[in-house]
């Protein structure tokens, strides 16, 4: 489908997108994991609410739709919060924190994973 948002940008990511989608692999998502991102990703899907429990590094957020479509952004979110359900978001896309403001990513944009 194509977009019909002229002002939406298509954008390609510099980063090492891993994938959880299995079961086991979006239970684990970055839990426990002591050293912070670093030009990757991890790409959780479906997917459309997060937690941070057990995380110990802050991170960036976005929540994209079927067609990778951007329909939210949380930039820095630390350790021990949740981020309850996003309406039309079936994937997340957890990146370095700053990333977010780094790539100049917002909600409309698309992304090529």
């Amino acid at each position: 489908m194509i977009p019909t948002n002229k002002s939406a940008l298509y954008r390609t990511l510099p980063l090492t997108i891993s994938k959880a989608n299995t079961f086991g692999k979006r239970l684990k998502g970055l839990m426990f994991r002591t050293r912070p991102l670093h030009d990757e990703a991890l790409l959780i899907t479906p997917c459309n609410a997060i937690h941070m429990c057990f995380m110990f590094f802050s991170i960036d957020v976005v929540f994209l739709n079927e067609r990778n479509e951007v329909v939210k952004v949380v930039p820095n979110l630390k350790p021990w919060r949740i981020v309850l359900p996003v309406k039309g978001a079936n994937a997340t896309l957890e990146l370095p924190a700053g990333a977010i403001e780094r790539y100049e990513m917002k909600v409309g944009d698309y992304l090529n994973i």
